[in-house]
């Protein structure tokens, strides 16, 4: 795969992810969106550690990193939502006003 389709690639994922996080209503998208942004910045680390010091693999081990914080993001995320839904009984971001009692 050429360099520009990577990074077209990237960059859809990345505004995509940012459009759904901005507009979505719901945590369980949002959560998802955050996913898909996650995924752009890895392809770019990925994409550039190949292009620069192909030898050295400092992207990849980080993209390595990424994913793990990614991947706990999936283990606790859907647990808060379940928390907050248990007590508020909704999912709704602008409905859940965790500071205020």
């Amino acid at each position: 795969m050429l360099l520009e389709h990577e990074l077209v690639l990237s960059a859809y994922l990345f505004s995509i992810g940012i459009y759904g996080l901005i507009t979505s209503r719901n945590m369980v998208r949002a959560l998802m969106c955050l996913k898909l942004i996650l995924n752009a910045v890895n392809m770019n680390f990925v994409t550039f550690s190949d292009l620069f010091d192909s030898r050295q693999l400092k992207g990849d081990i980080f993209s390595i990193f990424v994913i793990a914080i990614a991947a706990a993001e999936a283990a606790i995320g859907p647990a808060i939502v379940s928390s907050i839904y248990r007590n508020k009984k909704s999912i709704r971001i602008n409905q859940s006003n965790l500071l205020n009692k």
